[in-house]
């Protein structure tokens, strides 16, 4: 099964790149549960995960991202499942959008690691406030002249769907899922329109160094919404299970700076710098992301850190 791994990367590795709709977010490798709903309790502990991402600071208008996530095991009817809540609230300009979903997994064992196959369904809540600046003087075309240009403030409610398997191993995983499968449809006032269906592909691998303190765990992430992609990679290095640092590179965006640590009792702690490559950086003052975790056992009441891989936190 660890061949499954080295064919992914190789395959994202060589497909093209472009940019991506969804919020991208520097620690994907932690907010699995948002785009995959097949991982919803395969941990076997209750998990809370919460990002804020401050991106292009600086920049007009900029992209404005906040995430929280829960997932938790659901063993009812002696069967091996999980369910999950999402929230997440993306601002970008004129854009003021929520997402609200739940999620449900059931879990398969699979060789020698454990198969999850998930289902989401919510709701997507898109609001549209536009604030226009016409210039006196000259031969301006006011905002009520253009039948593509919304004039008012909308609000709209749509069903959002999704599916995903996640594969994880002792030292592995694979994932593959697809967002906004239904496309969910926007009716404006002027214009109608809709969200397209997301692909991701994720995998990442731990590699135990000689110096058993040390861990290295590389990962990638590809997501596509049938016309653009865009492709992330990552490494971090952790030590001792509780202080982890790395890089990551989104092709064509941004070069990634990450750090993390865990408190007492489970508590961790994340924090990312985006390096903007693109021509936007002239005008930006790069990205700042913070995640905050905190898993545990039900029935002890803290975690039992049973698992090495990060992918988890």
């Amino acid at each position: 099964m660890k061949r499954i791994f080295s064919i992914l990367l190789l395959l994202l590795v060589g497909l093209p790149v472009l940019a991506q709709q969804d919020p991208a977010t520097s620690h994907y490798m932690f907010n699995t549960l948002t785009y995959n709903p097949g991982i919803a309790g395969i941990s076997g502990l209750i998990c809370a995960t919460a990002i804020s991402r401050q991106q292009w600071t600086g920049f007009l208008g900029a992209p404005k991202t906040t995430i929280f996530n829960v997932n938790s095991p659901l063993p009812i009817f002696n069967r091996n499942s999980g369910a999950g809540l999402s929230i997440q609230s993306d601002n970008l300009g004129f854009d003021k959008n929520i997402n609200l979903t739940g999620s449900y997994s059931y879990h398969l064992s699979v060789g020698s690691g454990k198969l999850g196959i998930g289902v989401s369904l919510g709701m997507l809540n898109k609001n549209l406030d536009p604030t226009w600046k016409i210039p006196s003087g000259g031969e301006h075309t006011p905002v009520s002249g253009d039948n593509l240009i919304p004039e008012n403030k909308e609000s709209h409610v749509a069903l959002d769907a999704g599916v995903g398997l996640y594969y994880n191993a002792n030292d592995y995983y694979v994932a593959f899922s697809i967002t906004h499968i239904n496309q969910p449809k926007i009716k404006y006032i002027k214009a109608d329109t809709y969200v397209s269906r997301h692909y991701y592909a994720t995998a990442g691998y731990t590699i135990q160094l000689a110096n058993p303190a040390f861990e290295v765990v590389p990962s990638v992430l590809t997501v596509s919404d049938g016309k653009v992609m865009q492709f992330s990679v990552n490494s971090l290095v952790r030590y001792n299970k509780k202080v982890w640092g790395g890089v990551s590179y989104r092709a064509g965006d941004a070069l990634i700076g990450m750090v993390g640590l865990e408190l007492y009792n489970g508590l961790r702690l994340g924090y990312s710098y985006d390096f903007t490559l693109s021509d936007i950086r002239r005008s930006s003052d790069g990205s700042h992301e913070f995640m905050i975790n905190y898993c545990f056992d039900i029935n002890l009441g803290k975690s039992p850190m049973r698992y090495k891989s990060i992918r988890y936190l």
